[in-house]
């Protein structure tokens, strides 16, 4: 995948973890369908909440706004060290799964085929890899930008 060699502990990401950091952060399923095709694929129609995807965003609003969520639930030095350019701090699963929340794992959980357990064992593993390589001058990049990384 390029951008995300050694992101990851391992240094590579599986498919289910690929496809849980696309839905969060994107907003595709990365499975070959665009974003409105894997909208309109899904039955039933999800209820309005906080987790339908969005053109522009994932299930977190995109980068910004995963960024956002781990800010508002006390974790912004935690943050903000992925995306600067020092040491990237480590998250706790528990703590990543209260910031972005239930809802939000659960549907993850249910794209990716993985357990919600796993969803924020290998997210947090791999979110401050991830959030790094995207903002490399420790700027947050436009959602274009973040979503054609996943493309590449």
């Amino acid at each position: 995948m390029g951008l995300f060699d050694n992101a990851v502990p391992g240094g590579n990401i599986a498919k289910p973890l690929l496809i849980a950091l696309g839905a969060l952060l994107v907003g595709k399923m990365l499975s070959g369908k665009s974003a409105n095709q894997t909208e309109q694929d899904q039955s039933p129609a999800p209820a309005p909440s906080e987790t339908t995807t969005t053109a522009d965003g994932g299930l977190a609003g995109g980068l910004g706004g995963l960024l956002d969520k781990l800010k508002n639930a006390g974790h912004g030095n935690t943050a903000d060290s992925w995306v600067g350019t020092g040491q990237n701090q480590p998250i706790n699963a528990n703590d990543l799964g209260n910031a972005l929340g239930p809802q939000i794992i659960r549907e993850i959980a249910q794209r990716s085929g993985m357990s919600e357990q796993d969803v924020l064992n290998q997210l947090s593993a791999a979110l401050p890899g991830i959030v790094d390589k995207l903002t490399p001058n420790g700027q947050v990049p436009p959602q274009h930008q973040v979503a054609s990384a996943f493309n590449s």
